[in-house]
């Protein structure tokens, strides 16, 4: 029987999935789930995200909000515009043909460890999809359901939080998009 995980990570940071990973290093599983745990994410899809890997021999499998079932608020339209904007550019750069970025997502551990994650804060997800692609990682989505989170976002739910994630999420898409390097530095 294959060994499955979850680990949950704050939205605005990518330093809560890199110590949650740590954790896992000493007996990794086969499989880690990532998704937010403001209860936007229907953890009852776990089975959705990972049938992909176990039956169809995927690497990744992303949850797609976008292509899913978004309830009435659960996104605003500077996240929805800025999701739609990041896949263009990715596909635009790396020929990756995402519709999210969304943070329900399944991966294995063997392509995880791969792709030596760094990033600390909001360019997490962007990130993690820009080296699945640059390591020809076999990938797919599947729609979502989406719902209002508890709580106010720090990214979506302020002026600050969007400018800073935007940003940084552009960023990263054009500094990995203008380098030949597998790995660039982490910032």
């Amino acid at each position: 029987m294959e060994q499955e995980s979850s680990a949950s990570r704050s939205a605005a940071t990518g330093a809560a999935c890199l110590r949650g990973l740590e954790e896992l290093r000493s007996s990794p599983p086969d499989i880690v789930v990532f998704l937010d745990a403001d209860y936007s994410d229907h953890p009852d899809e776990l089975p959705l995200l990972v049938r992909p890997i176990l039956q169809q021999g995927y690497d990744f499998v992303l949850g797609s909000r976008l292509a899913g079932y978004r309830e009435k608020g659960a996104m605003p339209p500077q996240s929805v515009w800025g999701n739609r904007l990041a896949c263009f550019l990715m596909r635009l750069l790396f020929g990756a043909r995402y519709t999210d970025l969304g943070p329900f997502r399944a991966i294995r551990w063997s392509a995880l460890e791969r792709l030596g994650m760094v990033d600390r804060n909001f360019g997490w997800t962007v990130e993690m999809q820009i080296k699945a692609a640059r390591h020809r990682l076999r990938f797919c989505e599947i729609p979502v359901h989406y719902r209002r989170r508890v709580g106010a976002s720090k990214i979506s739910g302020t002026i600050r939080g969007t400018i800073l994630a935007g940003s940084k999420i552009l960023y990263l898409i054009a500094k990995y998009g203008f380098t030949r390097s597998e790995k660039p530095s982490g910032i």
